[in-house]
């Protein structure tokens, strides 16, 4: 038994055109270009929502950080303390429960979800600038 290679097919060969080489023309996109404002919208409609969701994730920290009894001299809990008395919205005090913990808890979880909520939608209004 030998092996002989297997002889091309005729479709399998290339075949030289005499007409002229047609230039390139890229393919037509169905939908609308993206311009230029509408990317500027979309990434400060990007920056807010993510700029509350820091916001809302240092308030949890430091809510976190409270009812787990952190050490409160360390550096980390000082500076997510600072952040989070700036970013409470005036709800640090709404509630006043039985102990300090839950109290912290509940304030600057609701704290957070305002953060979320006033992002989210701020976000939502600035992305229909777009036109």
């Amino acid at each position: 038994m030998t092996d002989t290679p297997k002889q091309p097919q005729t479709e399998d060969r290339l075949v030289a055109s005499s007409a002229p080489a047609r230039p390139h023309r890229p393919a037509r996109s169905l939908a609308s270009p993206v311009t230029v404002w509408q990317r500027v919208v979309s990434s400060v409609a990007s920056l807010v929502r993510l700029a509350s969701r820091l916001a809302a994730l240092s308030l949890v920290l430091y809510a976190l950080f409270t009812v787990f009894r952190a050490n409160e001299a360390n550096v980390w809990y000082q500076f997510v303390e600072s952040l989070a008395a700036s970013l409470s919205l005036g709800l640090a005090n709404l509630f006043q429960l039985a102990e300090l913990r839950w109290t912290t808890l509940v304030n600057y979880g609701l704290a957070a979800i305002v953060w979320l909520i006033i992002g989210s939608a701020l976000a939502s209004l600035i992305r229909r600038a777009a036109p």
